[in-house]
């Protein structure tokens, strides 16, 4: 089977782009008048993002006894945790996040991850991405594979997209899921000026998978030309922060609110390899923490009751030590911590066994435990918001654990 981006590669061409009460995203999206398609958004923190220094368990003691200098101080003190249930806190960058988690639509799960043991940036994202952790020799991306599960007569050409200059690991495979930076840019171009006579010089000498894949790529850009032509401002008084992934995220707003068919939307967002001088209420993380925020803030406040039916997901390789190093800093660990954002979702709860951060119960006497496999979040998150009929082949030799934990049927 060649797909679309094999296509376009060997013809010579290039997809270019450029207070409230709890369940309120649900509450608004039913009051709403018209409903649009359920959507699931994934972030990807590139770089393994310190979970402990996110989701702060300031209820124990030995956090600060292994960061003298990095840990984020206890609610109440001067650059404090925001607390959330007497035992975790927000990061105080996390601020613009804490209402969400008041009115019941912000969950955080911790001691997650992937149960492979690499220490390796490269190797633990692919096998994240893939959903087959440990296994080197799959071919595509759990997302995609659970977008083809599902045989709608109908399918947009844009169901499935990438925010990226290349098509992340994680959407690669049969789906038809395109990439792309810039909603504006996005096209087709070549060595000659092929993007107004393309579609019909070939018309007649295509045919198959060819022809269709064409005409996909051909729809999506003429999708995508409309919905940027419709100019869609944030709404709300949403303002996104400069940056990579404010722009991601004010851009998939877009795409939801034009109403292209969009299922599957992925941004990453890179910075999170604190090796060095990491710091604790400010600082590097800080810095870093703020804009990510103030991103999805931003996002949730733009798309409004749509948010109803949309749920946002964050996600990194792997966690940070428990004890900083010599540089002030942190070294790669073991297991992290998740976000869930958006309608159905069952918030104002850190979901998750907690380990503990005692000697004898770290991994590998440095690190955080996993008690909860990334697998088992994703496969409700598949199941209930995009109705995946079935797991099997989106988790090849795993059967998830959880069920109804994270979000409402």
């Amino acid at each position: 089977m060649i797909d679309r981006r094999f296509f376009l590669k060997s013809s010579g061409l290039a997809l270019v782009g450029g207070t409230l009460l709890p369940n309120v995203f649900v509450r608004m999206a039913n009051a709403a008048t018209t409903k649009g398609n359920k959507t699931l958004v994934a972030i990807f923190q590139r770089g393994a993002v310190d979970g402990l220094n996110m989701i702060v368990p300031y209820g124990e003691q030995a956090y600060y006894a292994a960061r003298p200098t990095i840990a984020v101080p206890r609610p109440g003190a001067e650059g404090g945790a925001i607390d959330l249930d007497g035992f975790f806190g927000l990061h105080p960058s996390l601020a613009s996040l804490s209402p969400y988690f008041k009115d019941h639509s912000l969950a955080m799960i911790h001691a997650v991850g992937s149960p492979d043991t690499t220490r390796s940036h490269f190797d633990a994202q692919d096998f994240m991405e893939s959903g087959t952790p440990g296994v080197k020799s799959t071919e595509d991306g759990f997302l995609a594979r659970a977008v083809g599960t599902k045989k709608e007569s109908a399918v947009s050409p844009l169901r499935a997209v990438a925010l990226s200059p290349a098509m992340p690991r994680i959407l690669s495979g049969g789906a038809g899921a395109v990439a792309m930076t810039n909603i504006s840019q996005f096209g087709i171009r070549g060595g000659a000026n092929v993007s107004g006579g393309f579609e019909s010089m070939y018309a007649e000498a295509v045919a198959g998978t060819l022809g269709g894949t064409a005409k996909e790529s051909f729809e999506a850009a003429r999708i995508l030309k409309s919905a940027d032509r419709q100019k869609l401002q944030p709404e709300n008084g949403a303002v996104y922060p400069n940056g990579p992934l404010g722009n991601s995220l004010r851009q998939i707003a877009q795409l939801i609110k034009s109403n292209v068919g969009l299922e599957v939307a992925f941004a990453d967002v890179s910075g999170w390899d604190t090796h060095a001088g990491e710091g604790g209420a400010q600082g590097q993380l800080a810095n870093n923490l703020r804009n990510f925020s103030d991103a999805i803030a931003a996002f949730a406040r733009d798309l409004g009751s749509r948010m109803g039916d949309v749920v946002l997901v964050t996600m990194s390789e792997f966690g940070r030590t428990v004890h900083e190093n010599g540089n002030r800093g942190t070294d790669h660990g073991h297991a992290n911590v998740m976000l869930l954002l958006g309608g159905g979702v069952k918030g104002g709860k850190v979901h998750g066994k907690w380990p503990g951060l005692g000697s004898q119960q770290l991994y590998e006497n440095r690190d955080l435990a996993i008690t909860t496999d990334f697998r088992d979040i994703f496969a409700e998150l598949l199941t209930k918001q995009l109705a995946v009929p079935s797991l099997k082949s989106v988790f090849p030799n795993y059967e998830p654990k959880l069920r109804g934990v994270m979000l409402s049927s």
